[in-house]
Order: C-alpha cells, then structure tokens, then sequence
C-alpha cells in the first residue's frame, strides 16, 4: 500500500501547478482558435512539468464520488491516484485508502453471504462453482467514474463540450454527442465560433422533435425509418434519444426488432460509418490494442455478438453488428445507461452463410467459420482484454451466439467477469414475468400449471430453467417434472437422454416417445404452451384448439423474432381459441378484432428486462450475475401491471412507462445485489428506486459556455 507521497509543501506546488493548468486552459479558451498548435504545445509542456514535481511520480488524494445520490446519501470512497511519471505516464493506479490486511479480511468476509444461492445448470457445467465464490484470481478493481459531471449535471448547469479539445467550428457540428443543429443559441455560435456555418433561425429541440418525427412518418418501408434514426444517431445523439424515449411505442420497432432483422441481411448495403468496434481473427494477439482505440474509456455496458444465430435468421457473421447497436440504444433510452458508457461489439470468425460469402457487398472476413479452440481462444483474449482494460464493474452482455457456445461461454465466464447472456437469462426473465401476472388471469400458482416448450435451445431451455427456480425454492428437480420440452426431433423424454445436449438433459423426464407438438399436447395437456423454436408458424390451428380444449384460459406465448418466424399470430390465437386465450409474442402484432370484442395481446420483448437490469447492476457495482438478480427483475416487472391492464387482457405493462418500469427494476436488481454481497458501490444508498431515477441519462440538450 502506497504511503503519502510528497511533503505538505510539494502539495502546494502540485496545487499551485495545477491553478496553473488550468488558467492557461482558460485563457487558451478565448484566443486558441487562430494559434491551435502553439497552445496545445504549450498545455503539453505545463502538462509535463506537473507530472515531473518529483523524480518519482506525483501523488494526489481525490475522494471520488459515485453517480447517485439519495435522501443526502453520498456515495463515495476514498482513493489515491498515483501517476507513474518514471516508467509511463498513462499509467494510472487507483488504491483504496485501507490497509492491505483490511482489504483481505473484507475479502473474506464477502465470500461468506448469507442467503439463498440457488443456481441453474450452469453451476453443475462449472463443476459447482458458484458465481458467490469469488475467487481471489478476480479481484475487485477498475470500473469506470462518471468524470465529466454529465449525470450529476443538473438541465440547467452549463457543461464543456469536450472533446480532445474545446469543440468549436465545424468541428462541433460534427461531433455528435454536442451538436444540436440549429438549436445553438445566439451566443453559443459566437462562442464556438458557429457564425455563417449555420443558417440564423435558432429553433428548439421541441420542433426539431417534431419535424424529424413528420419526415420519419413519411416512409412506408421500415429499414427507410431504421436508416433515417440511424443516420440521425450518427449527427446528432440527444436528439436520436430524445425522439425515441418520445415516441418509444412508434420506434421501438423500428430500431429493434423485428426491422433491425432485415437490417442485418442487408447490413452490408446500408453501411455508412462504423458504430461499433469490429474484432477479426486478424486482430488476434492485439485485441487491447483494438480496445484502445476506441474514443471513450469510461466503459460500462458490452454487448457483443458472433452473428452465427441472429434472431430467427441464423448466421449472419459480421453484419450481425445491428443486434449490439440496438441493445444500446435500448440501454440508453429504455434505461438510462449514458451512451458514452455503452460499446458495441461483434467478433468476426467467417461465416457459413454461402450467400453472403458470395455477395459483393458483404462486410466481414470471407471464409468459413472459425470452430474449436480458434474461436475459443479469441474469444478469451476478449474477455481478457476486456477486463483488463475496463476492470472488473463492466458488463458484457452476450447477445445471439448459437447454442453450443452460448452456454460455454456463460458458463465459463459467468464466475469471474459481470456477464449476462440476453437470449437465456434476460428472455427467460420476460417471460417468467409475463407467466407471473398472467395467473391472475388464469388463476393457480404456478406450480399448479404445466409448461410445454416448443423450443430447447438457449430461450426454451433458460426460460424452464428460470421457472423452475421461481416454482421451487428448495428442490428444482421435482419442479422441472412440470415443464416439458419439444425440440426437432419430438418431446424430450429419458430414453433419448444419451442423444441429448447437455443443456437439454435436465428435462428428458419418462414418458413415451411423442414425435410431434400436437401429439405432445394431447399427451401432457399443458395450461402454458411457450414457442422459443425460431420457426414460424407452428403453433397451428390444431394445435391452439388442442390447448382450447384442454384450458379455459390457455396461456400461448409465441416468441420467435422477428414477426415472419413467430409460431403464430396474434389474430390467429384469438380466433382459433374463440377468444379465450391470453397470448403475448415476441414481436409486437396490431390490436385484433373478434366478434365485436377488440383484444390486444402482450409483447414479451427483452427490452422490459436488459436495460433496467444493467442499470442495476452498473448503480451497485455488481461484480457477478445471480440468478436471483433475474427472478427479482421478474418480479419487479410482473408488478408493474395494472388492474387496467388486466381487463385488457394484458399480462405486460405499456411500453410508454418503460423508463419508470426500468427504474424499478434497476431498484430491485441492485438490492439483490448488495444482499448477496455482490455490489461494490458503498455505502448502501437509503433509496435504492430514488438513486436509480437520478443516474438515468436524459438527452435534453445543455447549454454551453
């Protein structure tokens, strides 16, 4: 541990240095502009000499605060910041100002949580590891500091526009995290030198809002409004954030699924610029290199992909980089997640899709696929890198992998970084939550009901995974006996247990062979049948009566994405089932008409579950995924619904509360989290719904010296 480094007197000279630093940082403010390089060689020299005070380095105490704020409650712990001037100047350690053998007992003592540890299968594919074991190879350290102010800033506290420089000129209006178009004010183009490069209307983010939102509503074709908020997240990010938080029932479609979908095929086409980082094969050995060249560092939330499993669409390789840059913009919009803070990530291993490897237009390496200990040795060094250059408080969330390294992947990782596996763990969340307020519409617990899954891939077998967790708080064998499972080949039953993957073994229960889903049906005589198969219509006309016949009030969730691969459509389960059913989709469908009654059916979209989720965890310093962080964002979802909702049919909330819906979650995910002893924000705040709401990021724009 580093003791105090300089005397009372070098510390007034760094003080003094810095007053220094920063007036001239001032007075470059009014007169750079003409004489750019001059000054820069002269803040580089100042720079310099601060960093030189002593032959060892400088040593400067700073007591960070955290982003949230509650009932006077300040998050905050002290550290040192020791610059090693003598080796590298980018070499920065932050040291907590504790004792060494204090931290260790610390250590100790967080291994020993008390409370329920309930894991999934995963815990079995780690040989009974659990994410509660911390291991002493993954120490806390890193995480990421909102350094700029911007989420403590108040709408009314003026803020820098910083860039590597004081923004100015054309420079600013192309920079999309300050440009605000035409709402600079009269003093800001004189301030930033904006004068001619703009036309002299000073209009609002307001009719700005409203003019964009008239010209997106003139396309007829979806990927024409997915180009155009693209195109305006790429210029102008608060006002893309602005309008979609807006209009978040009309957008969301549109800058998710189902258009993100055919963005995807068709990625190649309609690319522009990159909006994420792109990691080959050809950077393997330098991927820290390729981390580092991304302009943000204050890194809190990954979503990365392979592309080999997009949606229901399969392998879509490099151009599967539309699935990371719309989950972030959901973490943005939907959960406050500031989108500075946010990467996203595709892994370029080849493809196997021959029609792309074969198209002019394609984007990413051109060969076949990548397997085995290749792919697995990227992908560690990503993980690696990751954590090394972003500590251990950053998510990676894993987003379309196929199955057999999907699972792999959560497995391995999910004990010593913070990941989460969207297809698994956030799809079964939603779902769960939607089966949760859906018994009071159907009545019974749910271990009253049984559950038959068209689907044992990552959804279908997460989703079981996760009831079976919620049914039963003690014995999970018993509970899975009422949950069945059919995949391509028929009902999944112990005599096909030798054939079977790992992640399928624990639903292959006895019965008889059944070889389809209408045949399984009539068997099991389920009251909830789920579709997680990615083929589109195969709940049929027989098989909804068959679940009629059996139910008063069957519950049918058809989850396949986009709309073409949903296993039926809504209009077709309120007819087929007389109007009885209660049915939710992946995708949204459009409000039914049926015998004079209009029913309007839920969508089970992961956007109610991953952004409130992160946000969660990023408030409390998570440093590992539970499983019981999901089943209380299930929870926290499932209470959102209304009575009103209710007589509507609905067993999920409107999307336009979806920022107060993410709020709530986050406030229940990070409660988990301090309870198991997993958060590493200290100390507690008092008000975990209040921190939550305060640390959203909100895209009005600011105002600028």
């Amino acid at each position: 541990m580093y003791k105090k480094g300089i005397s009372d007197n070098t510390e007034a000279r760094v003080r003094r240095e810095t007053a220094t630093f920063y007036s001239t940082l001032s007075l470059c403010h009014l007169s750079i502009y003409p004489f750019r390089f001059q000054y820069l060689l002269l803040l580089f020299v100042i720079i310099m000499i601060s960093v030189n005070i002593t032959g060892h380095g400088v040593f400067i105490n700073y007591e960070s605060s955290g982003c949230c704020t509650a009932s006077n409650t300040i998050i905050s712990k002290p550290v040192v910041f020791r610059v090693n001037s003598s080796k590298d100047h980018n070499n920065i350690n932050i040291i907590h100002n504790s004792g060494k053998e204090e931290e260790e007992e610390e250590e100790e003592t967080e291994k020993k949580v008390i409370g329920r540890k309930m894991e999934s299968t995963l815990k079995a594919l780690r040989d009974g590891e659990s994410v509660l074991d911390l291991s002493p190879k993954s120490t806390v350290s890193g995480g990421v500091e909102d350094i700029y102010g911007e989420d403590r800033a108040t709408e009314d506290q003026l803020v820098t526009p910083w860039t590597f420089s004081v923004a100015s000129g054309c420079c600013l209006l192309r920079d999309p995290q300050y440009n605000k178009g035409l709402a600079f004010t009269e003093k800001e183009r004189d301030a930033h030198y904006l004068r001619g490069l703009l036309p002299p209307t000073v209009s609002t983010q307001q009719l700005q809002e409203k003019k964009l939102m008239n010209s997106i509503r003139q396309y007829e074709v979806p990927l024409q409004k997915y180009v155009a908020m693209m195109d305006l997240q790429e210029r102008n990010k608060r006002l893309f954030y602005k309008l979609l938080i807006d209009n978040v029932e009309e957008l969301l479609p549109v800058v998710y699924t189902p258009t993100v979908g055919e963005a995807c095929q068709k990625y190649g086409s309609i690319f522009r610029r990159p909006q994420g980082l792109y990691i080959s094969l050809k950077e393997k050995g330098k991927i820290l290199e390729v981390l580092k060249n991304w302009p943000e560092r204050s890194i809190q939330v990954i979503v990365v992909t392979d592309g080999e499993r997009i949606l229901g669409l399969g392998d879509l390789g490099c151009q599967g980089m539309g699935i990371p840059v719309g989950k972030l913009a959901l973490y943005t919009a939907l959960g406050g997640v500031r989108p500075s803070a946010c990467l996203p990530v595709t892994i370029d291993v080849g493809t196997n899709n021959e029609k792309l490897l074969n198209d002019e237009f394609y984007i990413g390496l051109r060969q076949k696929r990548a397997t085995g200990q290749e792919y697995y040795e990227l992908l560690h060094e990503f993980m690696t890198a990751v954590k090394q250059n972003y500590g251990e408080k950053v998510l990676v969330q894993f987003e379309d992998f196929a199955n057999h390294n999907a699972f792999e992947l959560l497995a391995k990782y999910g004990t010593t970084h913070l990941v989460f596996n969207d297809d698994i763990q956030g799809t079964a969340s939603v779902v769960l939550a939607g089966v949760v307020a859906a018994l009071k519409l159907i009545g019974g617990t749910l271990a009253d009901h049984t559950f038959l899954f068209l689907g044992a891939g990552e959804a279908g077998t997460g989703i079981a995974e996760l009831i079976a967790l919620e049914m039963s708080k003690q014995t999970i064998e018993e509970t899975r006996k009422k949950i069945w499972l059919v995949d391509s080949k028929g009902l999944i039953v112990s005599s096909r247990k030798n054939s079977l993957q790992h992640f399928k073994k624990p639903w292959a229960h006895e019965h008889e062979p059944v070889n389809t889903l209408l045949e399984a049906v009539k068997a099991i005589k389920p009251t909830v049948l789920i579709g997680s198969s990615g083929v589109g219509r195969t709940f049929t006309k027989e098989v909804v009566e068959a679940m009629t016949s059996n139910n008063d009030t069957p519950l049918i969730m058809a989850l396949s994405n986009p709309t073409s691969q949903s296993e039926c459509t809504a209009e077709e389960a309120y007819q087929w089932s007389e109007g009885r059913a209660i049915f939710a989709s992946g995708s949204p469908f459009d409000p039914v008409e049926y015998k004079g009654k209009v029913y309007a059916s839920g969508q089970a979209n992961n956007a109610y579950i991953f952004p409130g989720f992160g946000l969660g965890l990023v408030i409390s310093g998570a440093i590992r995924v539970h499983d019981d962080m999901l089943l209380a964002a299930s929870e926290a979802l499932a209470k959102q619904v209304t009575e009103e909702n209710y007589k509507n049919g609905l067993i999920y909330p409107p999307f336009s509360n979806i920022r107060k819906i993410s709020a709530n979650i986050a406030a229940s995910v990070a409660a988990k989290a301090y309870e198991l002893g997993l958060a590493t924000h200290l100390p507690r705040p008092r008000n975990l719904l209040r921190c939550a709401e305060s640390c959203m990021y909100t895209p009005v724009y600011r105002s600028y010296r």
